[in-house]
């Protein structure tokens, strides 16, 4: 856990002004006492994103998001508190000093790594330049000596102690040495080993620009190719990227360019393309994905061209698109990486990749053509069978209809069935409408409610029935309030006293207590208990979502009735001057709520 000042916060806060900063971000206009534009956490044509300069606050009128400086460094950065507090400092050029609260003795801890890590990397840094034969490596690969220094390049001496000799000198102690990882224990327990022998040495450096880890390379293709430092207490694989600290110091920020390994990053940024990182030989995680996401606004992958590099390629775009990143793809010649194509064909022709990178969906149909026959029978139902996964994920339903169209065209399969494929059993949060979804077991029951939202209640008590791990998933975005029918709200009433009660409960428990709520419609019952269609686990969340948007646009359409009414009645009548006030807020209210209502349709 790390603390920051109160008083240092404040002081931040203060320096701040929100305009200046968010205006870094999206343009604002200035609309009255107030600032206005596209908000940019959700898409929109009007501006609904406003911010106060007096009160140092933003809020969408069309996502809910709001708060203040922080909050939304918070949320446009992916970043938590402590990262905030210290990009807004940066911003503002303020020095700030953030303290481990955990207990002192890991906070020096931390600080003897760093040291010793340091220290390693100037020894292998020193002991490169006493030796030709990685002196030479490096050389026929076209390494120059002022890039191998700004990666701060070394070599780990075909030694078994030598490293571990050079930090005892310096008074480390072993335990120190060996929580930095890069000593072990022999197996006789007798003495320590160094980890990393006779390899190019390539420190891992954080964007503070202190040395977190190590990887190191062989010469001898015979061995395996890399070995990276453990995870210590100030390093992990998973969190970190290889030279981003280069990137931060060097690039512009509008493109980030992922790689694999870290000659790929050296090779790039010798030839003068300085914004690629590398994911430290593991499949990219979604923290990474964050961070590349922080650092570019136009995101490329370019992994080996093999088999092996085409999997992870596929892998590290699904990881991406989680953290709602849309990369785009390099495809290199076969057998290739980018240090083989750099080498051979140089900048200029690597830059020139970019004007025909594939975006991530093209690519997956590219890889999903070498995979199938397509002109075969077996093939094309079989790729088409694929591609209709693929466009189903597609948010925008134009782009959706363009690939349907461009597909039915190259498989020579009807439209028709292209998009009742895409449709199955699955529905995508964007395109998937649950108003105009038949539920065949809902029988038709009288209510208030209009059909299609009364049909969405009862489906979400279906849902916290019989897909009990999504019980509080919908509990946390919808509230007994939000449920307008009786039966519903009685029904949701009683899950909570059961559930509550830490009991295992069964579907037959549950029918039987549900029978006892007085005054239930049969109707009800048999559509709650009805056998339901079967979802596809990784959809189901997604239609609980449209369902949720049902209802709760069924409450906005609700609170605009009785707005209307309200304004009706006080238009009507002669008002004083505090009806007058009145008059005109719920004017501005029913504004905002219709702008509300639009977009969320």
């Amino acid at each position: 856990m790390t603390y920051i000042n109160d008083e240092i916060i404040e002081n931040i806060k203060e320096n701040s002004d929100i305009v200046s900063i968010i205006s870094d971000y999206i343009h604002l206009k200035k609309s009255g006492s107030n600032y206005v534009g596209l908000c940019p956490f959700h898409n929109e044509k009007t501006p609904s994103f406003t911010v106060s300069s007096t009160k140092q606050i933003f809020h969408c009128f069309g996502c809910g998001e709001g708060g203040d400086i922080l909050k939304f460094i918070m949320k446009k950065e992916n970043v938590d508190f402590p990262d905030a507090i210290k990009l807004l400092a940066n911003k503002l050029g303020i020095e700030i000093d953030i303290e481990d609260t955990k207990n002192s003795t890991n906070k020096d801890e931390k600080e003897k790594i760093y040291e010793i890590n340091k220290e390693a990397a100037r020894y292998f840094l020193n002991t490169l330049e006493r030796n030709k034969t990685p002196l030479d490596y490096l050389a026929i690969r076209s390494i120059s000596k002022k890039t191998r220094r700004q990666f701060g390049l070394g070599y780990a001496l075909n030694s078994w102690d030598s490293l571990y000799n050079y930090l005892k000198s310096k008074s480390f102690s072993d335990a120190e040495i060996e929580k930095a990882g890069l000593i072990g224990k022999r197996d006789n327990n007798n003495g320590y080993y160094d980890k990393f022998r006779n390899r190019i040495m390539f420190p891992i450096i954080d964007t503070r620009a202190r040395v977190i880890g190590f990887g190191g390379r062989v010469m001898d293709q015979k061995m395996p190719k890399y070995l990276n430092s453990p995870d210590t207490i100030v390093f992990s694989k998973g969190n970190h990227l290889y030279g981003l600290n280069l990137v931060s110091k060097y690039s512009n920020r509008k493109r980030i360019l992922l790689v694999e390994g870290y000659m790929d990053v050296i090779s790039l940024f010798n030839s003068g393309i300085n914004y690629a990182v590398a994911s430290l030989g593991t499949a990219l995680t979604e923290r990474q994905s964050k961070i590349i996401k922080r650092y570019g606004d136009e995101v490329y992958v370019c992994y080996d061209s093999d088999a092996a590099g085409i999997k992870a390629t596929l892998r590290a775009i699904d990881t991406m698109l989680k953290v709602d990143l849309n990369p785009k793809i390099l495809l290199l010649p076969d057998g290739m990486d980018p240090d083989d194509y750099i080498k051979r064909y140089g900048p200029l022709e690597f830059e020139k990749l970019f004007v025909n990178a594939y975006n991530y969906i093209d690519f997956k149909i590219h890889q999903l053509k070498s995979e199938y026959k397509i002109d075969t029978l077996e093939g094309k139902i079989k790729f088409t069978t694929e591609v209709a996964k693929i466009i189903r994920n597609v948010k925008s339903p134009i782009e959706q209809d363009i690939y349907i169209d461009k597909i039915s065209k190259e498989v020579g399969i009807t439209r028709e069935a292209i998009e009742k494929e895409i449709r199955g059993n699955n529905y995508n949060k964007k395109s998937f409408n649950y108003k105009n979804k038949d539920i065949s077991e809902i029988k038709p029951v009288k209510s208030a409610l209009p059909p299609a939202y009364y049909k969405a209640e009862i489906e979400l008590i279906k849902f916290m029935i019989k897909e009990k791990d999504y019980y509080h998933y919908i509990i946390e975005r919808l509230s007994i309030d939000d449920f307008n029918s009786k039966e519903c709200i009685n029904i949701y009433k009683q899950l909570n006293i059961l559930y509550g009660s830490q009991e295992i409960i069964d579907e037959k428990v549950l029918f039987n207590k549900i029978l006892e709520i007085p005054n239930l419609n049969k109707n009800s019952i048999d559509s709650i208990f009805s056998n339901s269609t079967k979802y596809q686990a990784r959809d189901i969340e997604n239609i609980i979502d449209d369902l949720i948007k049902t209802v709760t646009t069924n409450n906005l359409l609700m609170k605009r009735d009785k707005m209307l009414k309200e304004i009706e009645e006080l238009e009507k009548k002669s008002r004083n001057a505090i009806e007058d006030e009145k008059f005109k807020q719920l004017c501005l209210d029913l504004i905002h709520l219709n702008n509300k209502i639009n977009l969320d349709n």
